[in-house]
């Protein structure tokens, strides 16, 4: 197999392959161009979207040409893959916003040079197409019939599947018939949830053209426990620095599960795999300490990452830097009457509201630090948090649960 190929397989990168043999010869002939897309259906990539595109660097680093498609134009529809009911339509200036939001996600990550990678939107072709010609040109190539045995319409069909969803398809298989007419684009990777959608590509361009593409998808990840990757307490692990901070995108990958180490080495950094392999026979914490130090690095920047280690060290209390965790400021006149801890932890972003505070309470999951560092739990819900607790300057530590704390600093 080719190197490349052989890269992405030992990575956890291959699920599907239209053609494994047939692709690999092609890649062994020299660089191919390919093409992975995502609509901007939000202001933020999520890391679940990333995953091909640490693919992406993989080929691109072997030499192929990638090109990031932006579905400025598809997004106008909706992809209805992996939803249960239509997606929400936004405006098409709304849709240019995300689009350029996401682009400059994706060039902090990928690095667009205008040759080994760049970008295209499918708005440039698909927003003044004539649909009479379209209908003729292209749709007279799909089967209603082989449409609907794809998993993801089958899923729609039961709640039900709009006419303009059904499109989705069509546009998308256009997009790759684009993609080779303007690049020579040969193949397309993506998220195994997009496989009908990406061999439907291969056979328009197989049936026009006639010459072959390819699809090759990849694995949609879960925790070992089976759970969707990715899901934190507060919703997507997004790349926003303003949805999720650094500090708790770093929090997330230090507390993966013992049984992820070694796959998220492989998948979500780019360290050799007989590093991966030694890292994960070491001590669990030291892996996932350095696991989350590399995805902070690639996602927001070494300087935010050594940030975020910092702060992790200062609230598991092994030296570190406070400033780097997540806080709050309160004015010290508040502090002098007394807070509830409720009032404190909802004040704080570690709780949603005082129902949920309460609960954490009475679970004994609410802990407040002591004069001198220590932290212990609170177990009574009406009680006030007093000057007596902060430290010497004037700041003390909430943490809800193992994972989430806060830096409450008096001002």
């Amino acid at each position: 197999m080719n190197s490349a190929l052989e890269t992405l397989k030992t990575r956890g990168f291959f699920q599907q392959c239209s053609n494994a043999e047939g692709l690999s010869r092609l890649m062994d002939e020299g660089p191919i161009a390919f093409y992975e897309g995502t609509d901007p259906t939000g202001g933020s990539l999520h890391i679940g979207h990333m995953v091909p595109y640490f693919a992406f660097r993989h080929l691109r680093d072997a030499g192929h040409i990638g090109v990031a498609l932006l579905g400025g134009g598809t997004a106008r529809i909706g992809d209805p893959s992996g939803k249960d009911s239509v997606r929400k339509m936004l405006s098409y200036e709304q849709l240019d916003i995300n689009t350029e939001s996401i682009r400059r996600q994706l060039d902090r990550f990928v690095g667009f040079d205008g040759k080994s990678a760049f970008t295209a939107n499918n708005k440039d072709w698909l927003s003044n197409l004539n649909y009479i010609d379209f209908l003729r040109e292209i749709g007279s190539h799909f089967s209603v019939n082989r449409m609907l045995s794809f998993e993801a319409y089958k899923m729609r069909m039961e709640t039900g599947l709009s006419f303009i969803e059904f499109n989705y398809q069509l546009l998308q298989s256009y997009d790759f018939l684009e993609l080779y007419r303007r690049h020579n684009c040969r193949l397309q990777i993506g998220g195994d949830d997009q496989w009908g959608n990406i061999v439907a590509g291969v056979d328009l361009i197989r049936r026009i053209e006639g010459v072959e593409a390819f699809a090759l998808t990849f694995p949609l990840v879960t925790t070992a426990d089976g759970k969707k990757m990715g899901k934190t307490e507060k919703g997507a692990l997004f790349l926003d620095p303003a949805i999720v901070t650094p500090y708790e995108f770093f929090q997330y990958w230090r507390n993966v599960q013992d049984a992820d180490i070694r796959r998220f080495l492989l998948m979500f950094t780019f360290l050799p795999v007989e590093e991966c392999d030694a890292l994960s026979s070491k001590n669990p914490n030291e892996a996932k300490e350095r696991l989350a130090w590399e995805v902070t690095a690639l996602i927001h920047g070494r300087e935010e990452a050594d940030k975020a280690l910092a702060g992790a060290k200062a609230a598991f209390g092994d030296g570190g830097d406070k400033s780097a965790m997540p806080n709050i400021e309160i004015a010290c006149s508040r502090f002098d009457a007394g807070i509830n801890v409720i009032d404190l932890f909802c004040e704080a972003g570690l709780v949603p509201s005082k129902s949920e505070g309460r609960r954490l309470v009475q679970q004994g999951g609410a802990f407040i630090s002591s004069s001198d560092g220590e932290l212990s739990a609170i177990n009574n819900v009406a009680e006030i948090i007093s000057p007596d607790r902060l430290n010497s300057n004037g700041e003390l530590i909430l943490r809800a649960g193992k994972k989430r704390y806060c830096l409450v600093i008096i001002k």
